[in-house]
């Protein structure tokens, strides 16, 4: 496939009877790459407007979460391409630390050796090898939704050039005293051998137990003759870290013993009692066991009251050396021992079942273990505080509004960002260990430079030590410091001269999931605001919107993951049903930003009603337009040119007021983030309005009869042909530039068979259809809606009088109005046509009641009474026992409801949505009796 790719219609104009979504979809996506359509200039025109697209996990697959984020960001870039803008949108993926090297640790050992065995830099020759043969997986699939993005600026987050701004930041955020390096509590995965960050553990609800324990008094008894306290823990291995234990001041239990000791049983160490205010007294007994070492809460008591900190667990979660007698148990081994221990020396008081919340790594998927640790951290106040103070000012504006509160309150008494992971393959941090200092080895106190490279590490070095000797530090920065910098690093930042940076940065839009505002959101905003990397004088803020959309949900309405096995692969119905059908499905589906969609799926066939749905409008799309290309007589919108507005019909009138107001209201809901919207408005009009309406009234235009057979046709009817071509072929042109963010593939393809467009021309790049105000006709447009509506009860009336497809009736229209009267009286041919109707009367009220009876089917729509006179056209006997049939069955179902209804059993037992479906079935069978009554009188 060439870049010269066009429509897959015959040379005759006409396109293929069925559309082949599979040729359609790969031929344009091919085309597009390869004639660099989506590769912008920064030096080109237009106003720029920019989006990085999320980076997927290198380790990923398509899942149906990509599938929905791509359409949504595609359907906005495409629109605004449309809009003349010059639009980059950048694609890349993570490196995502964690996952990837558990992965490769995994192939490793099933090969019988470990990453130690290998070597560093033998173990990331071997990341990189994989990364260049499985790594790019997502990247391809992510093609086959036809993302309109530059891949020719592909980036990954290890990149040489996003490697160098992340060390630029890194000294930078150093330099200005934001980063640090400390000894803290943190998250600690035992599976993975790395701290992990609070935003990367997830909270588990687990049966477990609460273990009371018998902690004796030092001194022997208190005057009340209490000897021991009882403390309540749900982790026993922990006690043999305990530096203390904690009741509440104002407890009056345990008030005098505060200041006294007790000996920690199975160690033999005397820890004090402390009074804190965290401690609540409701609970168990009260006392609560201190191990600063091995709980936040903890660590923060202990800080308060100077109780030292006691680390018995090693970093792969087995029992360290002080941890005693214990000492090499793996920590739940540990814990049945310790409980078996402190009920076999007379400490065990007794055992409940207690669920509780426990800590998951989200990456390792074992209980995470707070130990102590040495790691780096960002100062994460003082850059919040930049963003809480462009948030005062509108930066940046969250879609829907109701998300900027969860942002903010992210921002608000944040905790310092532990930033080092105790991996291989990611960024190595940038700090060199001056180790000459501290015998050759890494420890606390041994003192290190923060450099960009390891040149300037010595220069910085040697200006203060003498003989040195530098290891660089051997952690590599948590993912998320690396995806912080996205936004720009992606632009060619720290680059002083990166025109990309220069034209396209701040970016316009960041559309995102709500469950990542504070994992990327808030630290894109607080990495930008510490950088500035636009430099003085323009704005920092990575982004100018936040479009927050929702989840995808099961058919089931359950949130999708792999541990609940119900997520679907977009793949199988993309092969099933299009691509572009997919898309439209997906966003059609959005009710509004920010909320989850369902997704219906039928796991024993890969059916989805939903998606089909769309495929079918897909199809109504296709034939609309082979239609026209066998009606237009080998024309193109431009050879045919635009209607004379003196000579266009009713119809042409209303179709192309309608076609004005859906252009200038899709345009305001893609600009908006109303994609959703955009996508049913786009449905209805196309369906309906164009595909059931429109052609349908033209075709008996575009088809004229001569007077007499073998006559040519009249000057008059050619002239009505061409009009009727004209406004077909701008409805149906102008409608695939409106549906092209949405459906990019079928847009472009009909498009080029519609126009005839040259080869490298593409729909993707065209200009927004030009507004024609003077189009615009709101009451002729509820008029014609009246009209439809009046056409479709004649309609419903032929059908109950059982007429024949061609079987000719006089039709009858009785209004007080003189505008809607005007409309029957001019669209009268076109109701003629649509409705085999052999006269056309239009009546006021008092002309109608002048007139002689007649049997007639009647109904009312509006202010409207529509008469099907039935005279010598059925057999009025047979008619009325039809109707007297439906009236006793409609009443025998009125009776059974009424009385389902009318048992309490029924009504005060049966669920609500039962009880309201049985209420709807009797208001309709009532309708439908009385309208069958109605008709029966009608007919005297």
């Amino acid at each position: 496939m060439t870049a010269g790719a066009s429509s897959a219609a015959a040379p005759d104009g006409t396109l293929p009877k069925t559309y082949d979504p599979a040729a359609t979809e790969a031929r344009w996506q091919a085309a597009w790459e390869e004639a660099g359509a989506f590769h912008p200039d920064p030096n080109a025109p237009g106003e720029p407007f920019s989006v990085v697209i999320p980076p997927p996990n290198v380790t990923g697959s398509l899942h149906m979460g990509h599938g929905f984020e791509t359409a949504l960001i595609d359907t906005i870039v495409r629109f605004q391409r449309l809009q003349g803008r010059n639009v980059l949108c950048l694609p890349g993926t993570d490196h995502a630390s964690i996952a990837v090297q558990t992965l490769l640790e995994k192939q490793i050992k099933a090969e019988g050796g470990s990453k130690d065995d290998l070597g560093r830099d033998a173990f990331l020759e071997r990341a990189w090898a994989w990364k260049g043969e499985s790594g790019g997986t997502i990247v391809g699939q992510l093609r086959r939704l036809g993302y309109s993005v530059d891949w020719r600026r592909e980036r990954f987050t290890l990149d040489p050039g996003l490697s160098a701004a992340v060390v630029e930041a890194f000294v930078r955020l150093h330099e200005q005293g934001l980063i640090y390096r400390g000894e803290y509590l943190v998250n600690w995965c035992p599976a993975s051998g790395s701290a992990v960050s609070d935003l990367e553990v997830e909270m588990k609800e687990m049966e477990g137990h609460l273990w009371h324990f018998r902690y004796p008094l030092s001194g022997g008894p208190a005057a009340d003759g209490t000897d021991h306290l009882v403390v309540a823990t749900t982790r026993p291995e922990t006690l043999l870290g305990d530096t203390g234990v904690a009741v509440h001041p104002s407890d009056p239990r345990y008030a005098a013993l505060v200041g006294q000791t007790i000996t920690l049983p199975l160690v033999g160490r005397q820890i004090p009692i402390v009074a804190d205010e965290h401690v609540d007294p409701a609970f168990g007994t009260g006392c609560v066991k201190v191990t600063p070492a091995h709980d936040p809460n903890d660590f923060a008591i202990g800080s308060r009251h100077g109780l030292p900190l006691i680390t018995v667990m090693a970093k792969d979660g087995s029992m360290n050396a002080a941890a005693g007698r214990f000492a090499g148990l793996d920590r739940f081994e540990a814990r049945k021992a310790v409980v078996a221990a402190m009920e076999a020396e007379g400490f065990l008081v007794k055992v409940e079942p207690h669920r509780h919340s426990v800590p998951f790594s989200d990456r390792g998927k074992v209980p995470v273990e707070p130990l102590l640790s040495t790691q780096w951290f960002a100062r994460a106040e003082p850059l919040a505080a930049r963003c809480r103070e462009a948030l005062d000012g509108g930066a940046p504006r969250f879609v829907p509004e109701r998300w900027e509160k969860v942002y903010r309150d992210w921002l608000t008494d944040i905790r310092d960002w532990c930033i080092s992971r105790q991996l291989w393959w990611g960024h190595r941090i940038p700090a060199w260990f001056v180790v000459s200092e501290t015998g050759g080895v890494i420890t606390e106190a041994t003192p290190y430079v923060v450099a960009r490279d390891a040149a300037e590490a010595a220069a910085k070095a040697e200006a203060q030590f003498v003989d040195v000797q530098l290891e660089q530090d051997p952690d590599v920065l948590d993912t998320w410091f690396s995806s912080g910098l996205w936004p720009f690093s992606t632009l060619g930042w720290p680059e002083a001269e990166a025109a990309d940076l220069a034209r396209w940065y701040p970016t316009s839009v960041l559309v995102t999931g709500f469950d990542i505002i504070f994992f990327w959101v808030a630290r894109m905003t607080m990495l930008a605001g510490a950088m500035q990397p636009a430099g003085a004088g323009k704005a920092w803020m990575p982004f100018a919107d936040v479009m927050i959309h929702g989840l995808v949900r099961d058919e089931n309405n359950r949130k999708m993951s792999k541990s609940a096995g119900n997520g679907i692969d977009p793949l199988p119905l993309i092969e099933r049903y299009g691509a572009d059908a997919l898309r439209f499905a997906l966003v059609r589906e959005v009710a509004g930003a920010g909320q989850d969609i369902r997704l219906d799926y039928d796991r024993s066939d890969g059916s989805s009603a939903t998606v089909e749905a769309a495929r079918n409008f897909a199809n109504k799309l296709w034939n609309a337009t082979r239609f026209a290309l066998m009606n237009l007589g080998g024309e193109t919108p431009a050879s045919l040119g635009a209607p004379d507005p003196a000579h266009l019909q009713l119809a042409d009138r209303w179709i192309l007021s309608r076609l004005e107001r859906v252009k200038r209201e899709t345009a305001e809901r893609y600009a908006s983030y109303g994609l959703g919207e955009a996508a049913k408005g786009l449905y209805e009009f196309a369906w309906n309005e164009v595909c059931d309406w429109t052609i349908e009234l033209l075709k008996r235009r575009l088809n004229p009869r001569p007077a007499a057979e073998g006559e040519p046709l009249s000057p008059e009817a050619l002239a009505d042909q061409r009009v009727a071509r004209q406004v077909l072929a701008k409805v149906l042109a102008e409608l695939l530039v409106l549906l092209h963010p949405l459906m990019p593939h079928l847009s472009e393809e009909l498009w080029h068979g519609l126009t005839g467009a040259p080869a490298g021309t593409f729909l993707a790049l065209q200009p927004w259809p030009a507004a024609e105000e003077a189009a615009l006709d709101e009451g002729l447009e509820a008029s014609f809606g009246e009209l439809i509506e009046a056409i479709r009860v004649v309609r419903n009336l032929r059908a109950v009088a059982g007429l024949k497809p061609s079987q000719g009736a006089p039709v009858l229209f009785i209004t007080g109005r003189d505008a809607l009267a005007a409309v029957l009286r001019e669209g009268t041919s076109d109701i003629t046509t649509l409705t085999r109707a052999e006269s056309v009367m239009v009546l006021d009220p008092a002309a109608a009641a002048a007139r002689p009876a007649a049997r007639a089917l009647a109904a009312v729509s509006g202010e409207l009474q529509v008469l099907l006179p039935l005279e010598g056209l059925v057999d009025l006997d047979a008619l009325r026992a039809r109707l007297e049939k439906d009236i006793a069955k409609a009443t025998k179902e009125i009776g059974g409801l009424a009385g389902r209804l009318a048992n309490p059993n029924f009504a005060g037992k049966a669920p609500p949505e039962v009880v309201a479906e049985c209420q709807a079935n009797l208001a309709e069978a009532e309708a439908q009796a009385a309208l069958a009554r109605q008709r029966l009188a009608d007919l005297g």
